[in-house]
């Protein structure tokens, strides 16, 4: 009577169990696609950095390979400025530009469509090819602005793939996770995300940006080795006129700032505006303007102005002297390359400024030129973006210089109160109400027809 209950009991944990290690896979599969994703940002960011590197060598190799190369990038530049603004009005819509402003305005988005359009799989592509192309024809711009889009990006599309609801939390970490793998500044990262990004520190998402930095590190790290982005340096203040530099370095790379944020993102409106009878054709033919001055700009500076700029910071953090005016003529290079409406950063670019500017200055005042350039980064940088802990973490992880904390601590926060003094509105956040209004007025124009 009672023969078929252990063929029972076994059926029932056989069920369970089977229950027990479903609800485990369903459970670890949106960790396990969160893990991959992670990783796919630090792979995609280093293959970002090689292609970047080798079309940047190309030009430079194209345009002094005889004896009136120089005067190439007067055609090759305006011609890559064009093709770039084409594809990116056309293929790859919501491509233009740093990156950042779309990630942020993403954030603050909430309806799926409306995130899709800034942060896309296809946007992935656009973004790495057309900065590729900018780079390969000599326009002043960076690849770490593209590789925050990039990877949040990958990280919306892990969100949609795995079944998880945090996607904000996910924009977050993969906007940390890009920054991180490309600087290889895991700190930096995570001090972006919260001060940049989010501009308040969400706790539910600290985790979810602590393991895609971790994960994109750590695959960076196996492909491309540990490595300091400007090498290392270990120069200190030793009089006072070395503490003077903070002091001016601060103030006037803030105002300097200032005045390239503030500029950008007010004849940014009036470029909108009059491009909005014939966005297209109009938009190429700024392009065009714009590529012809950055070429007129390179060809003059003796092709110091060409690309990202990390030569030649890369030098005066070394030590080495630039020209005096190298950081007016690559300021107007990358405000030139920005306008254009090319997809590209400015975070390399800006660094560079920095570096000129601090460079300037180091010879003026008869100071150290290693530590004036990473003073004159840090204020030029931090009042550009107003992130004064962002400006301090990265550029003490690029440099390794941790005998200049106090130094780099403090020209960041005066570069902070200077720019925000003369320009109200953060850069990347100004941006990024451009791509909200436009989301909006999209979904109201398709509102009718889908009603």
């Amino acid at each position: 009577m009672f023969s078929g209950l252990p063929v029972f009991h076994r059926k029932s944990r056989l069920l369970r169990r089977s229950r027990v290690l479903w609800g485990s896979f369903s459970l670890w599969r949106p960790r396990l696609i969160f893990w991959f994703g992670a990783f796919a940002i630090g792979i995609i960011s280093v293959g970002f950095a090689r292609l970047a590197d080798l079309a940047q060598r190309g030009f430079a190799g194209v345009t002094t390979s005889g004896q009136w190369s120089f005067l190439l990038p007067l055609v090759i530049t305006p011609l890559g400025f064009m093709l770039s603004a084409y594809f990116a009005a056309t293929f790859f819509p919501n491509a233009q530009g740093s990156g950042i402003p779309q990630a942020i305005a993403a954030r603050h988005l909430r309806d799926p469509e409306d995130r899709t359009r800034l942060l896309s799989l296809r946007l992935v592509v656009g973004k790495i090819v057309l900065t590729v192309l900018g780079l390969a024809s000599g326009a002043s711009i960076g690849r770490e602005g593209p590789t925050v889009q990039v990877g949040a990006s990958i990280m919306l599309a892990v969100a949609r793939f795995g079944g998880m609801a945090q996607a904000r939390g996910l924009i977050l970490a993969g906007s940390a996770a890009g920054i991180a793998a490309a600087f290889n500044t895991p700190l930096a990262g995570i001090v972006f995300a919260i001060e940049e990004m989010s501009r308040t520190y969400e706790s539910r998402a600290n985790g979810l940006v602590l393991t895609a930095v971790i994960l994109s590190g750590l695959a960076a790290l196996g492909l491309a080795g540990s490595y300091n982005y400007f090498g290392s340096t270990a120069v200190a203040p030793t009089s006072v006129r070395d503490w003077e530099l903070v002091l001016v370095c601060g103030i006037g790379g803030g105002a300097l700032g200032a005045a390239f944020s503030g500029l950008a993102l007010h004849l940014g409106q009036h470029v909108r505006r009059w491009a909005h009878p014939q966005p297209l054709s109009r938009m190429v033919m700024l392009a065009a303007a714009c590529g012809l001055a950055v070429a007129v700009i390179g060809v003059l500076s003796g092709g110091m102005t060409f690309g990202t700029g990390y030569d030649q910071a890369k030098g005066a953090v070394e030590g080495n002297p630039l020209p005096l005016l190298y950081f007016l003529e690559k300021l107007l290079a990358g405000f030139l390359s920005m306008i254009s409406g090319i997809p590209g950063g400015i975070f390399a670019p800006s660094l560079s400024v920095g570096a000129g500017f601090g460079s300037m200055i180091g010879q003026i005042m008869g100071s150290s030129i290693a530590l004036a350039a990473i003073l004159g980064m840090a204020g030029y940088f931090s009042g550009v973006v107003q992130a004064p802990m962002t400006a301090f973490v990265i550029i003490l992880e690029m440099t390794g210089d941790h005998q200049a904390v106090i130094p780099i601590m403090a020209v960041s926060m005066i570069g902070y109160i200077t720019s925000r003094i003369l320009s109200r509105e953060p850069l990347y956040h100004g941006l990024s109400r451009v791509f909200i209004a436009a989301a909006i007025r999209a979904r109201r124009a398709r509102e009718p027809v889908e009603s």
